[in-house]
C-alpha cells in the first residue's frame, strides 16, 4: 500500500526511463524506407570555417583537446557484461543522456556513410547536443557568444562521445569518436538513420530543437539494437508534449525556462532570503590555512589511511568502463588551467555588467548554479601539491555548481558501481565550462582560472556558502542547495574582472538538519554524526568523520565511491514544474514559509521516510555493474543493493566521531607517510568546543585554541 501511495505522488518522469532521453523521441512515427531516400543526401556539414571569435576559438581548442581521444587501443579482453544487444543499447544510450545529450540514437553504418573507401566499424551512437540558451542584446555576453554557439555545442557533442567511446575501448571493442571537422563517416545520414534528426530540404532538423544543435557519432564493432529513421512528418500532439508526454520534460518546463533572465538559473533562487553572514558560524580570523597535503585524498596517495587505501586511491575514480573513458578526457584540461594573457585588456569597468554576463555565459555552457564572492584569505589552500606556497592571485570567484543527474542518482543506491561516474560526470562537465571561459577572459587580457577537482589551488566550501549557493549540512562538508540539495560538484573560476558579490543564503536548513538524521541513519560506516554542530578549525559544524568516510570512498568493494548521503537527503529532488507536487510544495514552504517550520520539518521527515523517498528506482537504472580489474572489465565480486535502514541505531554510541585537528596535519612537502590514528581521533573529542563556548572564549579575549595551528603535532 505505502509502495503504491509513493508512485502515485511521485511525477511522470518517475517511470521514465533513462535511455529515453529528456525529449519524447519514442512517440514519434518512425519508417524505415527513409533509410533509402538517405543515400541520396550524403552532403554533410563537414568543413569548419575559421573560428569567428574568441569566444568561439576557445571552445574549439577545448574541442581540439577532446579530439585526442576519440581513438585509442581496447582493453586486452572484452567485458564479461551482457551479450544483449538491447541491453547493450540501454546502457550506451543511458550513458549518452547521463552526459546530457538532448538526443541519442543506434544505427548500423552502411558501406556508402563512411567517407573513406575502407568500411570501419558496424554499429553507430549518434548524439545530437542542443545549443544553450539565449542571451539578451544588452547584456554583454550577448556579444560574446556571436558565432560561438554552435562552436560550444559541438564541443559538448564531442565531450559526449569521445568518454562512450573510451567507455566502449574499455570494454574490450573497438571505437571511434567522430564530429564536424574530424570525421570518417557522413554525420548527417547516420543522425537520419538513427532516427534522431530528418531531412528538411538540404539541411537535417530535429522535431524539437531545429536546425540549433551540434552532432557527433561514436562507431563501433560493439553490436547494439538499432532505432528506426523518423518518418517524414512525425510529430507529437502539441497537448501531450506540453504535459510531458510519458515523462519526458514538458513543453511547459521548457517554456518557463526560456522566459527566464539568462543570468538566472532555471531554479528560482531570487526566491531564497539572502543574508548578511553565512547560516554557521566562521570565525575568519581564527580558520587555519592548510596546505593541499591535508587533504584526505592526499593523504590516503602517501599512505597515511594505509596501504590498502594507497593502494585503491589510484583506481577508485577509474573502476567503471565510463570513468575509464571519461578520467583521461578530465585530466587532460589541468594544463590548460593556466595560459598567457592578451597584452591589450578588453574594458570591463562595470562590476554589474560583467557579473551578469558572466552568469549567462555559464548558464549557456551548461551550469546549474552560479554565484560570486569575494575570496576570503583562508579559503586558499597554503601550499599545493609540491608542497610550494600558493599565491592569492585573484580577488573573486564565480562559483558553479554542476547536478549530478537525478535520474540515474534515482536509479543507484548511492555507492554502487555508478557512484563514482557520477562525480566524475559533474566534475569533467565543470573543468570543461571553467576552461572555456577563462580562455575566454585571458584572451581578453582578464587573468582568470579554473579552480577544479583535478587541480584546484582552494577550498571550494567556504566558496559555495559566500556566493549564496547553499548552506551547510548534517553531512558535514557538504552544502545543499535548496533546488537540488546535496546532488552537484562544485568548479570555481578565479579572476580579477570587477564582479557583485551575491549573498549567503538563509532556508531554514540549520533547523532542518538538526531535526533530520536520515543522512546519518543511512551512512554505511557512521561517519555522519547524529549530535549537535560543534566549533572545528574555526567553523561551526556538523563534524563528519572524515578519515572513515575517505577510506571506505576509496576502498568500497561493492562500488566505485559513495555518495550514499546524497541519495537519501530528503531535499534531493526535483522542484521544477515537472517535479512532483509534493516536492514543488514541499520546496515553496520551505524557502517561503519560515514560521511553519516547527510543523513543516518533522512532518517532512516523516512523510521522506513513509512514502520511501531514498529506495532504488529499477527503472531508472541504465548501467550493467561492472569492475574495471588489470585493464579488463569483469562482473564485480559484490554489488552493494541498499535500499532504507528505518530501524537504525541513532545515538552514535557505537562509533564515535574522529576529530582530525589543523594540528595533526601533515607539513606541506612531507612525501613520507603520516599514519593516522583513529583511536586518537576520537579521543581529541575532548577539544573540542561547542558554539556558545566558542564564542565565550572569544568573549572574555581567550587566544585562538592550540589544535587551530597546522602540523604543530606532527612527527
Amino acid at each position: 500500500m505505502i509502495g503504491r501511495t509513493a508512485v502515485l505522488l511521485r511525477d511522470s518522469a518517475y517511470r521514465r526511463p533513462v535511455e529515453l532521453g529528456p525529449y519524447p523521441l519514442e512517440a514519434l512515427a518512425r519508417d524505415r524506407s527513409a533509410a533509402d531516400a538517405e543515400q541520396h543526401h550524403r552532403l554533410s556539414r563537414d568543413a569548419l570555417a575559421p573560428a569567428a571569435t574568441p569566444l568561439a576559438a576557445a571552445a574549439r581548442r577545448y574541442a581540439q583537446l577532446f579530439c585526442g581521444f576519440a581513438e585509442g587501443e581496447c582493453a586486452p579482453g572484452q567485458a564479461s557484461g551482457s551479450l544483449d544487444p538491447a541491453r547493450r543499447a540501454r546502457e550506451i544510450k543511458g550513458a549518452a543522456y547521463y552526459l546530457d545529450a538532448a538526443h541519442a540514437g543506434i544505427c548500423e553504418i552502411p558501406s556508402w556513410a563512411w567517407r573513406s573507401e575502407e568500411a570501419g566499424h558496424s554499429h553507430a551512437l549518434v548524439i545530437l547536443t542542443a545549443e544553450g540558451r539565449a542571451i539578451e542584446p544588452d547584456n554583454l555576453a550577448h556579444a560574446w557568444l556571436q558565432g560561438a554557439q554552435g562552436e560550444i555545442a559541438r564541443l559538448r557533442a564531442m565531450e559526449i562521445a569521445v568518454c562512450i567511446a573510451g567507455q566502449i575501448r574499455a570494454m574490450g571493442h573497438p571505437a571511434q569518436a567522430h564530429c564536424v571537422g574530424r570525421s570518417r563517416v557522413h554525420l548527417e545520414a547516420l543522425a537520419v538513420l538513427a532516427g534522431v534528426a530528418r531531412r528538411k530540404g538540404e539541411r537535417l532538423a530535429s522535431p524539437f530543437l531545429g536546425e540549433a544543435f551540434a552532432l557527433a557519432a561514436v562507431t563501433s564493432s560493439y553490436s547494439l539494437a538499432i532505432d528506426l529513421p523518423l518518418a517524414a512528418g512525425a510529430k507529437v500532439h502539441p497537448l501531450r508534449h506540453w504535459w510531458g508526454l510519458n515523462g519526458a520534460v514538458s513543453g511547459r518546463e521548457r517554456r518557463r525556462c526560456a522566459k527566464r533572465r539568462s543570468d538566472l538559473s532555471r531554479y528560482p533562487m531570487e526566491l531564497v532570503r539572502r543574508v548578511a553572514k553565512p547560516t554557521t558560524l566562521i570565525l575568519e580570523d581564527e580558520v587555519p590555512q592548510v596546505p593541499l597535503r591535508a587533504n584526505f585524498f592526499v593523504r590516503a596517495r602517501h599512505g597515511d589511511l594505509g596501504r590498502k587505501a594507497q593502494r585503491e586511491v589510484a583506481r577508485f575514480a577509474y573502476k567503471h568502463p565510463l570513468t575509464e573513458g571519461m578520467m583521461p578526457v578530465l585530466h587532460s584540461m589541468v594544463p590548460h588551467q593556466d595560459g598567457p594573457l592578451a597584452a591589450t585588456p578588453g574594458i570591463f569597468g562595470d562590476p554589474e555588467a560583467n557579473t551578469r554576463a558572466l552568469k549567462s555565459l555559464s548558464y549557456h555552457l551548461g551550469a546549474d548554479l552560479t554565484g560570486v564572492c569575494e575570496i576570503p584569505d583562508y579559503a586558499w589552500y597554503s601550499h599545493g601539491a609540491n608542497g610550494d606556497p600558493i599565491a592569492k592571485r585573484h580577488k573573486y570567484a564565480l562559483v558553479m555548481l554542476i547536478d549530478q543527474g537525478y535520474d540515474t542518482m534515482e536509479g543507484a543506491s548511492g555507492d554502487d558501481w555508478i557512484s563514482g561516474c557520477q562525480s566524475m560526470r559533474s566534475y569533467l562537465h565543470g573543468a570543461e565550462i571553467a576552461g572555456v571561459m577563462a580562455e575566454f577572459l585571458r584572451s581578453q587580457g582578464v587573468s582568470a582560472r579554473p579552480q577544479t577537482n583535478a587541480d584546484s589551488e582552494l577550498l571550494h566550501i567556504p566558496l559555495i556558502l559566500l556566493a549564496g549557493l547553499g548552506e551547510l549540512s548534517r553531512i558535514g562538508e557538504l552544502a545543499l542547495n535548496p533546488f537540488v540539495g546535496p546532488r552537484f560538484k562544485s568548479v570555481v573560476l578565479t579572476t580579477d574582472l570587477p564582479l557583485m558579490p551575491d549573498k549567503p543564503i538563509d532556508f531554514g536548513l540549520q533547523y532542518f538538519c538538526s531535526r533530520c538524521l536520515k543522512c546519518a541513519r543511512e551512512c554505511p560506516v557512521n561517519a555522519i554524526p547524529f549530535g549537535g554542530k560543534v566549533m572545528f578549525n574555526g567553523y561551526e559544524i556538523w563534524k563528519p568523520d572524515v578519515e572513515r568516510c575517505t577510506s571506505y570512498r576509496i576502498a568500497n568493494q561493492k562500488g566505485s565511491a559513495c555518495g550514499r548521503c546524497m541519495k537519501t537527503c530528503p531535499l534531493n529532488k526535483v522542484a521544477t514544474a515537472d517535479g512532483s507536487l509534493l516536492h514543488r510544495v514541499g520546496t515553496w514552504l520551505g524557502i517561503r514559509a519560515f514560521w511553519l517550520k516547527p510543523l513543516l520539518v518533522p512532518l517532512a521527515v516523516w512523510l521522506d521516510d513513509w512514502l520511501r523517498f531514498g529506495l532504488r528506482n529499477p527503472i531508472k537504472r541504465w548501467w550493467q555493474d561492472l569492475e574495471m580489474v588489470d585493464g579488463v572489465a569483469v562482473k564485480p565480486a559484490g554489488v552493494n543493493e541498499r535500499d532504507l535502514d528505518l530501524g537504525a541505531d541513532r545515538s552514535g554510541r557505537k562509533s564515535p566521531v574522529g576529530y582530525y585537528h589543523a594540528a595533526d596535519m601533515p607539513l606541506p612537502k612531507r612525501a613520507e607517510a603520516m599514519p593516522v590514528c583513529h583511536r586518537a581521533a576520537v579521543d581529541r573529542a575532548k577539544l573540542i568546543e561547542t558554539v556558545d563556548a566558542a564564542q565565550a572564549r572569544r568573549a572574555r579575549g581567550g587566544a585562538r585554541p592550540g589544535h587551530y595551528i597546522p602540523g604543530t603535532w606532527r612527527r
